[in-house]
């Protein structure tokens, strides 16, 4: 019995500190915006509100960068943290704007278990605004990923010309 109860004591410490490492793995906390609801609600458009801090979505093919292919990189529309660079956009002809992957530490990972879907959220590292989610089935010359990011959570900064 004692050892039936050790083995569960364990394997709950166990289950508990892979939860743990999972919640904080590629949390960049060089920039962390913390605001209050009333303040996000004042510095952001209602879709941009509803997108960022509600985990909405846009409807496919209504945003301004599904099919954008400037160079330059998008940032965060809320804290201007850069996410993605052009060279990493590629057409998945989703109606959203998709790229193979985010700039290094830009970004943070959450299960998403909402409408019945196991789904892996995407969210800003600097001020954790819902930008979309990623997948599994992007271009596999590449990383195999499909970042699937809402238009209105991202801001494009054009290259600068020479």
């Amino acid at each position: 019995m004692k050892k039936t109860i050790f083995l569960l004591a364990f394997i709950l410490s166990l289950a508990s500190c892979h939860s743990q490492e999972k919640k904080t793995e590629k949390v960049s906390p060089k920039n962390k915006i913390s605001k209050t609801d009333a303040q996000w609600k004042t510095e952001l458009t209602p879709e941009q509100y509803q997108v960022l801090r509600n985990k909405g979505t846009e409807a496919s093919f209504s945003g301004k960068y599904w099919n954008h292919f400037e160079k330059g990189y998008y940032a965060c529309v809320a804290c201007k943290n850069p996410l993605f660079t052009s060279d990493a956009k590629f057409n998945s002809e989703c109606g959203w704007p998709s790229f193979d992957q985010a700039i290094k530490g830009s970004v943070i990972y959450k299960d998403d278990s909402t409408f019945g879907m196991q789904r892996t959220e995407v969210m800003c590292s600097n001020c954790n605004g819902h930008l979309g989610h990623v997948f599994d089935d992007g271009p596999s010359e590449t990383t195999g990923k499909r970042f699937c990011t809402n238009s209105v959570s991202i801001l494009f900064i054009p290259k600068k010309k020479k």
